[in-house]
């Protein structure tokens, strides 16, 4: 059996005194690919603000990557987020750098010294996305589709043992998130577990995995038919 990546019992998640979802119950196993649905404002984005530690858990038991977030203190919150990897809808690429530089300031953050090193984990990653030759290029010189990939490139720089990909495809058209998805096919196929929130209903049908859904301020499983 696979190990849990990922728990919660009975979690409530709360934007300050307002509770968004109650009662939350779910495991992501390692190794797996699941996806979190739900409409605009039903508390995915809360969720995953939850489990990297931007929001509190106050209710309930949650643990994540060997951290208990409910007795996660503010210092060990960047310990917490080395191990995972975070891609968001809008990419939060730096625009006053080249990507390659917006890279080596992730690493220089995490704690990394040997300057080689980070050359070598910067090419590793831009590999892997596809983008080996844009390091030298500026995010306003990169289409949607190549700044996505860049953002997915800096959350592998540390290795992680998770990824929690918020909507990352909410900003681009249907070809270019079919080609992102691929990427991130391809990270889970090569043993990295993913944790992905999305509306696109287009590429759960066109990759389908666990679907987690957030409804009525709850979250349950979503059986999928089959087409």
């Amino acid at each position: 059996m696979a190990e849990s990546i990922l728990s919660l019992q009975e979690a409530g998640v709360y934007q300050q005194d307002n509770m968004i979802l109650k009662g939350v119950d779910l495991e992501v196993k390692k190794g797996s690919f699941v996806y979190l649905i739900g409409k605009t404002g039903s508390g995915k984005s809360s969720l995953m603000k939850t489990l990297y530690a931007d929001l509190p858990l106050k209710e309930g038991e949650g643990e994540i990557v060997g951290f208990n977030l409910k007795t996660l203190k503010e210092k060990d919150i960047p310990y917490l987020r080395r191990k995972l990897g975070i891609v968001f809808q809008d990419f939060k690429l730096l625009p006053d750098r080249n990507v390659n530089n917006n890279l080596r300031f992730v690493l220089k953050a995490t704690g990394w010294k040997d300057e080689a090193k980070m050359d070598a984990q910067i090419e590793k990653v831009l590999d892997k996305v596809g983008m080996k030759t844009k390091g030298f290029k500026f995010p306003h010189e990169l289409s949607g589709g190549e700044q996505q990939r860049i953002a997915i490139a800096r959350a592998l720089l540390n290795d992680p043992e998770l990824i929690l990909a918020d909507e990352p495809t909410g900003n681009l058209d249907p070809q270019t998130s079919v080609e992102v998805m691929k990427v991130l096919q391809e990270i889970n196929q090569a043993g990295r577990t993913i944790l992905m929130a999305t509306h696109d209903y287009a590429l759960i049908l066109k990759y389908p995995a666990k679907t987690l859904k957030c409804d009525g301020a709850k979250v349950f499983e979503v059986v999928q038919k089959a087409v």
